[in-house]
């Protein structure tokens, strides 16, 4: 188990959160999406997509936590971004989703870094703060390619909902599956 710990996302923060989703992406997906689309990846323009929600996030309940490996240096790993359930966190032709739930829109550790805990504690911590927001359940979507999430989530207690979409990425459609977590449930000790 690494030396680390999870904060909120500062501002000087965004340009290394979007270096690890470019580079997180191009490892994951690359089996999944298009490689035209992973080598298009715009890290300056995601890196402004993330210094908006980290200085001006649309609600307080809207979160970007960061993962932090200690060691000689502090390297920033991973990061995690989570709000209110939005029509992003919806099935197709599905009603709105009610205001106790929460919605992941990114959980994702640097490759590298990876199986070091830094995942279990973004998402503890998230959980946490859902909790102190009252949301009672919460909602993340997986690509269905990807097995790490769906077992990194279900080890976490979370389950398939049932709900399921396809994405069109330039005109290959990349299914995903929804998996919800009840946050009214004790924790185990």
């Amino acid at each position: 188990m690494a030396l680390g710990y999870v904060r909120p996302a500062r501002p000087e923060d965004a340009a290394e959160i979007a270096r690890i989703q470019v580079a997180t992406w191009r490892v994951a997906y690359r089996r999944m999406l298009p490689r035209t689309v992973l080598d298009s990846l715009d890290e300056a323009w995601i890196a402004e997509r993330w210094s908006a929600a980290v200085e001006q996030p649309p609600s307080p309940r809207h979160r970007v936590l960061v993962a932090v490996e200690q060691a000689e240096q502090s390297y920033l790993v991973g990061f995690a971004a989570s709000g209110p359930a939005d029509e992003q966190a919806l099935a197709p032709e599905e009603p709105a989703l009610p205001d106790d739930v929460a919605a992941v829109t990114d959980l994702l550790v640097e490759p590298r870094w990876g199986r070091r805990g830094h995942g279990s504690r973004l998402l503890a911590a998230s959980v946490d703060l859902w909790r102190e927001d009252n949301f009672t359940a919460a909602v993340a979507w997986a690509y269905d390619g990807d097995a790490a999430t769906r077992k990194f989530l279900t080890s976490a207690g979370w389950a398939p909902d049932g709900a399921g979409r396809a994405l069109d990425v330039e005109d290959m459609l990349v299914y995903q599956l929804r998996l919800h977590v009840d946050l009214t449930a004790e924790p185990e000790s």
